[in-house]
């Protein structure tokens, strides 16, 4: 990571969001934001790898600019970093584009494990989000008697068990337990996986699990 974007409009929450973020990636330059408008502005004029964003600010919702990263930037990751931990802003940031979801009361060393994830290709979600995510989809499913898949998606049966437990939440290395395979392995069914399907996030993921009947299994 070498070009960060960081939206927070309290100056000691984003103080202290600046030193995770060098703790992590020692030699990154990380621009600060404390409005939608000018992280908008920002997200225009310069190419970033990865953006932390708060959600409530005086001018907006950081939505907008996760959208706007998206559209302008695919290749960004942008991460949610919030006190909000409710269906009414979780998944409209994650349907936005967001590639993770942090809540800011956790510990210091939780936090800074999570942005680890990012360079291992994982998204980054807090725990309890991951379990929301899980259930909100577990309770949307609607298996289907006849398996797997949509017409126009050819999924193997490895890369299926793959895709379930994305959407479950695990992380690589716990898929790769549970399948007997290498992080690096699982990682590579996850980028075919996300090809194939055209996605771009594990919410998105997720929803496509769902709709494959994978949680009927």
């Amino acid at each position: 990571m070498t070009n960060i974007l960081l939206l927070e409009d309290l100056p000691e929450i984003r103080t202290w969001l600046r030193s995770l973020v060098l703790q992590v990636f020692p030699n990154a330059h990380v621009s600060e934001s404390s409005r939608i408008h000018d992280a908008l502005e920002l997200v225009s004029a310069v190419k970033f790898d990865l953006a932390l964003v708060d959600l409530g600010l005086p001018d907006g919702s950081g939505v907008d600019v996760v959208t706007k990263l998206r559209d302008l930037q695919p290749e960004a990751q942008s991460v949610v970093v919030t006190i909000h931990d409710d269906d009414e802003h979780l998944f409209p940031a994650l349907q936005a584009g967001a590639f993770g979801y942090i809540l800011k009361e956790q510990p210091r060393e939780l936090i800074t494990e999570q942005l680890q994830r990012i360079s291992q290709g994982e998204p980054p979600l807090s725990p309890s989000i991951a379990r929301r995510v899980m259930a909100y989809f577990s309770a949307k499913a609607k298996p289907t008697p006849q398996a797997n898949m949509l017409p126009n998606v050819s999924l193997t049966e490895r890369e299926s068990e793959v895709l379930l437990r994305v959407a479950k939440g695990y992380t690589l290395p716990e898929i790769g337990v549970q399948l007997g395979l290498s992080r690096h392995t699982i990682a590579d069914y996850v980028k075919q996986i996300y090809r194939k399907l055209n996605v771009s996030s594990r919410a998105e993921a997720a929803l496509e699990a769902q709709r494959l009947g994978l949680f009927g299994r």
